[in-house]
């Protein structure tokens, strides 16, 4: 029967990824997969499933969101079970909402299948727990490449948040955000860690403050993920990954 999955494949590790998200891999016909999904993953589809690269880089789509749009629509429409693997979860800066908003408007079944985000997975593999008692009570997750958040509203708000702020897709435009944090009132001492392929044999992290970290941006690239706030500080007490498996680029706070 047909139907869509719209899967979040987790941060990076292939052992993230949620069971019902595994089984929604293994009963595909079709399988769309976006860049940042771990290609492991893809071993486990079952014989004669076929697979479509959707990666999207900063400026630069393999496929655009309309072309993937009427993909999920056609291959539906042929009574095929079509799985669409996203990065992280599909609904928090994976343009799931728009798919499955489209998907209604078809009229085709679809199932949202939650997957682990990486706002939250870098952060605790690089040893940063997102809240603590002590230290902050609240998360917020924001997109670092929505030119329309770029008010004094926005970053006032942003700059008197006394929780733990996580900032996707932000590494190009991190200079600015730095300044313009400092700039509406946030202290210029507060930590920040930068998390270079979270979850994966590949993390690196790199730690500072908003008034020093620019001057480290050399040692860090896309994709990455951006976590500020004195939870940070907890980094040097409680990182467990890259000190067990990998060298670190750090320096203290």
């Amino acid at each position: 029967m047909a139907k869509v999955y719209l899967v979040g494949a987790g941060p990076g590790d292939p052992d993230l990824i949620t069971v019902k998200g595994m089984k929604s891999i293994e009963k595909a016909d079709v399988l769309l997969y976006d860049r940042l999904v771990n290609e492991e993953l893809l071993q486990y589809a079952s014989p004669g499933t076929e697979f479509i690269y959707c990666g999207k880089m900063p400026d630069q789509h393999t496929l655009t969101q309309d072309e993937i749009n009427d993909l999920l629509c056609h291959y539906a429409k042929q009574g095929k079970v079509v799985t669409r693997l996203k990065g992280g979860d599909p609904f928090i800066f994976g343009r799931g909402g728009e798919e499955a908003a489209l998907l209604s408007e078809k009229g085709i079944d679809f199932e949202i299948v939650p997957g682990i985000t990486s706002g939250a997975a870098a952060p605790a593999y690089a040893g940063i727990p997102l809240t603590h008692r002590e230290l902050s009570s609240s998360v917020t997750f924001v997109s670092g490449v929505d030119p329309k958040q770029d008010t004094i509203e926005y970053w006032t708000h942003l700059a008197k948040h006394k929780g733990t702020l996580c900032i996707y897709m932000g590494v190009k435009k991190f200079p600015h955000t730095c300044d313009q944090l400092i700039k509406y009132g946030m202290n210029p001492e507060t930590p920040v860690a930068i998390i270079h392929w979270g979850t994966t044999t590949e993390q690196k992290t790199v730690t500072g403050t908003l008034e020093t970290i620019k001057d480290k941006l050399h040692q860090i690239a896309n994709p990455s993920m951006i976590v500020i706030g004195e939870v940070v500080r907890m980094r040097e007490q409680i990182k467990w990954f890259e000190k067990n498996q990998l060298p670190v680029i750090s320096s203290v706070i």
